[in-house]
C-alpha cells in the first residue's frame, strides 16, 4: 500500500537579517539538538557526492537512511533529502528559505516533506512532526533570532550547565590564579562565564579568535588567556587536523603535538594530505573535565555551518541546470566539484559581472579567472553525463584559526607549554617565518675582563631583555647558543621592531651595568618544525642563511634579508622612521652559498651630529 505524502510549512517574520540569522539556523547540528533530535552515527564510508549512511534510535524505533549533501545558497536557502532504510518514514526532505524584508527583518519558511514508509509512519508522522516538532522548531527559530539580535556568546539556549561537584570555588580558586598570573580581570570573569553557562557544543570547540572577535578584545590576549586557563586546569587543548579541501577536521583530536604526524586522510573527500602547520593545524580548547564534563555527540555531520567557506553547495542531475543569487564577499573563489578535475576561479569584486554561467564539463574549466559582483545570478550547469556536487567556495582561510604556526611562536606558549614537541624524527611544515638570529659583541673579552660569574650574570640578564622585547613584539625565544639567541616571528615588522628595542636597552642600561652591543640578523622564508633535545625547534635553509647573516652585523645594528626589506609592512615602518633609522645596501656572499651574491641592508641608528 501506497501512503500518501505528509507536507508542513512553517512561516515566522523574524526581526534579524538572513545573513545575521544563517550562522544559527545553518549550523543544523545545534538546530537538532535543540529541536530533541537524537544523536547521530555513521555507519559505512562517505559515498560519491559526499553523500552519508547515518543513522540513529531513540526509546521507541531504530532509524537508518542515506542522506544526500545538503543543498545551499548563502544566505537565503538549505536544503536536504533523506532515504530512510529502516524505520516507519521512507523519505523525508526539508527546507529552510529565508527572505529578507524592507525592514531589515526576514520572513523565514521551514518545510518538511515525509512519506510514509507502513501504517505506523501514517499515525506517527502528524504526531511527531506536525505536532511534536513543530512547537519545538519555532522555539529554536525565535530563540535564534533572539542570540543574532544580540551576538550572545555563549549561547546557552536554556540548557542547564553540569559543572563537577566543587566546580564553583575550584572555578574561584583558577580565577584568582588567573589574575595574579597578568591576566585582565575582565577577560578571566568572561571565560569563567563561559565555561559555567556556555551550551555542550559551544564549548566542545572553543576558538580563541571568535571569542576575541565576539568579545570586542585584542586576540592574542584571549589566546594567551586561553593557555593560561589550560595550565591552571580551567581548560584543556586541543590540536585539530584540517582538510585542505572541505577544511573539516579530518582526523581525530590531538591532545599533545607529539601525536600530530605530517600524513593525514580525510574520509569526507576520500584524499590524503600533507599536514603544515600554517593551514592544517589549529588549535582550540575545551574545559577541563575536572571543571565541567561537556557530552557533544553528533546530531547532524554535514550541515552548512560544517563548511562554512563554502557559499554554495548544489546537486545537479546529469544534464541540468539551476539559477541561484547568492551574496558573495569580496576575494577569490573557485567552483568546483567532487569528481572532475581543476576548477573555475572566480574573483568578486564591486565591479565585477552581475551575471554569470557555469559550466561543468568532462573537457575541463576556463583557464581565465571570473570576474563576479556581490550579488550575482548564477546559472550552474552540469553538462556531464554523471550526477555533479558544485560547490564555490572562498579561497581565503578563516583567519579566526589560531594556527599551530602562530600558536608556536609565542613565548607564552612556549614558556607554559615547554614539553609541546613534535615526535622524534616528524618534520613538518610551518610556512613563512621571519628568524631572528643574534649574538653578543665582545663577550669572550669580557669574560676576561670581569671573570666568568659575572659576566654569566651580565649575559644572563641580556637574555631577559630580548626575552622581554621578543614577546612583546608577538614572537617566541627558541633557543639560546652560548651567548647567542634564536627567535622566531610571524611577521617581519615584529621582528625588526623587537631587535631594535632591544638594542636600544643594552645599549644605554640603568646606571652601574656594562653597556652592551648586539648584532642581529633577520630573515624570511618557509621553515620546517622539529624537535630538537625534546623541544620544539625549526628547521631549514632559511635557519641556515639568517644564521650566516648575523656575521655581518657590526653590533648595535640589524642585517636584513632581501626578502625582509621587500615586505610591505618593513618598507612602511622603515618610511616612518627614515628620520632616526639609516639603511645602507650591502652585497655579500655567505658560506655554503659562494657561488652567488646576495643583497643585504643594513639598518641602524643614525649617528647624532
Amino acid at each position: 500500500m501506497t501512503y500518501p505524502e505528509f507536507h508542513y510549512r512553517w512561516e515566522l517574520q523574524l526581526q534579524s537579517s538572513p545573513q545575521d540569522l544563517w550562522p544559527y539556523v545553518a549550523d543544523t547540528n545545534r538546530f537538532n539538538r535543540d529541536t530533541q533530535v537524537p544523536a547521530v552515527q555513521e555507519i559505512g564510508p562517505v559515498q560519491t557526492n559526499a553523500r552519508r549512511l547515518l543513522r540513529f534510535s531513540n526509546r521507541l524505533l531504530s532509524f537508518a537512511w542515506e542522506e544526500d549533501p545538503f543543498d545551499w545558497t548563502y544566505p537565503y536557502r538549505f536544503g536536504v533529502v533523506r532515504r530512510y532504510q529502516t524505520g516507519p518514514i521512507a523519505q523525508m526532505r526539508a527546507l529552510l528559505e529565508m527572505t529578507p524584508q524592507s525592514d531589515g527583518g526576514t520572513q523565514l519558511v521551514y518545510q518538511v516533506w515525509a512519506q510514509p514508509r507502513n501504517f505506523w509512519g501514517w499515525i506517527g508522522i502528524p504526531l511527531a512532526i506536525g505536532r511534536v516538532s513543530a512547537r519545538r522548531f519555532q522555539a529554536a527559530f525565535k530563540r535564534y533570532d533572539e542570540v543574532a539580535q544580540s551576538g550572545a556568546v555563549p549561547i546557552t539556549l536554556r540548557h542547564a550547565s553540569h559543572l563537577t561537584p566543587g566546580a564553583k570555588r575550584r572555578l574561584e580558586v583558577i580565577r584568582q590564579r588567573l589574575v595574579q598570573d597578568g591576566a585582565d580581570p575582565a577577560l578571566v570573569d568572561r571565560l569563567v562565564h563561559l565555561v559555567q553557562e556556555a551550551d555542550d557544543l559551544t564549548l566542545a570547540r572553543i576558538r580563541p579568535y571568535h571569542l576575541a572577535d565576539r568579545w570586542d578584545a585584542p586576540r592574542r590576549d584571549v589566546l594567551e588567556l586561553a593557555l593560561l586557563a589550560t595550565r591552571a586546569g580551567l581548560l584543556d587543548f586541543q590540536w585539530e587536523i584540517l582538510c585542505p579541501l572541505c577544511r573539516g577536521a579530518s582526523d581525530r583530536v590531538h591532545h599533545t603535538l607529539t601525536d600530530v604526524t605530517s600524513a593525514a586522510h580525510c574520509q569526507t573527500c576520500n584524499i590524503d594530505f600533507h599536514v603544515n602547520f600554517d593551514r592544517s593545524v589549529e588549535l582550540t580548547f575545551a574545559p577541563n573535565p575536572a571543571v565541567r564534563a561537556i557530552k557533544a555527540p553528533d546530531f547532524c555531520v554535514a550541515g552548512p555551518q560544517v563548511t562554512p567557506h563554502i557559499a554554495v553547495q548544489q546537486l545537479l542531475p546529469p544534464h541540468t541546470q539551476r539559477q541561484i543569487t547568492p551574496i558573495l564577499e569580496a576575494g577569490r573563489y573557485r567552483l568546483r566539484t567532487m569528481t572532475l578535475p581543476g576548477g573555475q576561479h572566480v574573483r568578486v569584486t564591486a565591479v565585477g559581472q552581475s551575471q554569470a554561467y557555469f559550466h561543468a564539463t568532462n573537457d575541463g574549466w576556463p583557464p581565465q579567472e571570473l570576474e563576479l559582483a556581490p550579488v550575482p545570478s548564477l546559472q550552474l550547469v552540469n553538462d556531464t553525463d554523471e550526477e555533479q556536487l558544485l560547490i564555490l567556495e572562498r579561497m581565503v582561510w578563516s583567519d579566526q584559526a589560531a594556527t599551530a604556526a602562530e600558536v608556536t611562536t609565542l613565548q607564552r606558549f612556549r614558556d607554559l607549554f615547554a614539553d609541546e614537541a613534535l615526535r622524534p624524527g616528524e618534520q613538518i611544515s610551518v610556512g613563512s617565518l621571519t628568524i631572528l638570529f643574534t649574538d653578543l659583541v665582545d663577550s669572550t673579552q669580557m669574560y676576561r675582563e670581569i671573570g666568568d660569574a659575572t659576566a654569566f650574570g651580565v649575559v644572563m640578564n641580556h637574555f631577559d631583555v630580548l626575552r622581554e622585547a621578543i614577546d612583546a613584539e608577538g614572537g617566541a625565544l627558541v633557543k639560546t647558543i652560548g651567548d647567542a639567541v634564536m627567535a622566531v616571528f610571524r611577521r617581519p615588522v615584529s621582528a625588526l621592531k623587537a631587535i631594535l628595542r632591544a638594542q636600544a636597552v643594552l645599549a644605554k642600561p640603568t646606571p652601574g651595568q656594562r653597556p652592551l652591543r648586539l648584532r642581529a640578523a633577520l630573515h624570511y622564508g618557509p621553515s620546517i618544525a622539529v624537535s630538537l633535545n625534546e623541544q620544539l625547534d625549526y628547521f631549514g635553509s632559511t635557519i641556515n642563511m639568517a644564521a650566516r647573516l648575523e656575521k655581518f652585523s657590526l653590533g648595535g645594528d640589524v642585517v636584513l634579508s632581501d626578502a625582509i626589506c621587500n615586505d610591505p609592512e618593513i618598507a612602511e615602518f622603515l618610511t616612518e622612521q627614515q628620520a632616526q633609522l639609516q639603511v645602507e645596501p650591502l652585497s655579500e656572499t655567505l658560506k655554503g652559498y659562494d657561488q652567488e651574491c646576495f643583497s643585504l641592508w643594513r639598518v641602524g641608528k643614525k649617528i647624532e651630529d
